[in-house]
Order: C-alpha cells, then sequence, then structure tokens
C-alpha cells in the first residue's frame, strides 16, 4: 500500500516532534463539562466525538469554545496520563493555548486545511517542533 503524505503549515503554539494516530473533529470541543479529563474522553452531549477518547492521538479540532475551564480541565488530562500526544487547530484563544502549554504538548495553531477530508482520513499525523504538520494517508487505487 503506498501512502499520500500532505504538509499542513501552521504556527507553533508548544514545540516539539509527535507522531500517532490523529482524531478529527469539525466542531470545537467545551472543556468545562464537555471532556471526562480521567478517561480521556469527550463527553458533550451533542458532540460528533461523543464518547471517543483523545488519549494518545493527535487532537485536530477547530479550538476550545465554553469558559476559562477548558485549560485546567485538559491540564488534569495530562495528570491523568489521558492527555492527547498534540494538538492541531485553527482558532487561537488564550483557553487552547494555555491548555496546550499546561498539557506540554506539542501543538500547531492554523494547521488545518480548507478541505477537512484530506485531514478525516489521515491514520498518522507528525508535528515537526510545531511548525508543519504531516499527514499521511492511504493511496486510493488506481
Amino acid at each position: 500500500m503506498s501512502v499520500d503524505t500532505a504538509v499542513l503549515k501552521g504556527r507553533k503554539v508548544v514545540g516539539g516532534v509527535v507522531e500517532g494516530e490523529a482524531l478529527v473533529t469539525r466542531q470545537t470541543i467545551s472543556g468545562w463539562g464537555g471532556i471526562n479529563p480521567t478517561l480521556g474522553t469527550i463527553t458533550e452531549t451533542r458532540h460528533e466525538l461523543r464518547g471517543v477518547s483523545f488519549k494518545d492521538k493527535i487532537l485536530v479540532f477547530p479550538g476550545a469554545k465554553g469558559s476559562s475551564g477548558w485549560s485546567a480541565m485538559f491540564h488534569m488530562t495530562r495528570l491523568s496520563g489521558t492527555a492527547p500526544k498534540a494538538l492541531l487547530f485553527t482558532e487561537m484563544t488564550t483557553k487552547v493555548a494555555l491548555g496546550a502549554v499546561v498539557m506540554r504538548v506539542p501543538s500547531s495553531e492554523r494547521a488545518m486545511p480548507k478541505s477537512v477530508r484530506l485531514v478525516t482520513s489521515c491514520w498518522s499525523s507528525r508535528i515537526f517542533s510545531g511548525l508543519i504538520s504531516r499527514c499521511q494517508r492511504p493511496s486510493r487505487s488506481r
């Protein structure tokens, strides 16, 4: 099976190198009341990823929503050992920036392409110092 690689350029929030499975959503994520930090799952009632674990995944999402408790809840994921490996997002807010810092995970802003379909089919993603993200996906049969 051959693999296509797409390069997504973004702005570093927290540097580092990580590789892993991408968990992609088109919806923002609420921290306070929207996640279970002990389990590392999304619990928000109407969220498309409700019940899905972000533990050890590269979380690709538009950004944070809700109160300033967002960063506190995601900090608890780090303390519980359930934090995502990295964050890729488009909407910079103090909530998501502080969350990335307290989780100590590589993160990049503006790293999502206009076509989310490209990232949705990712099976792995890699962040190089938070500046460039690579999304690998299986090639389609020709």
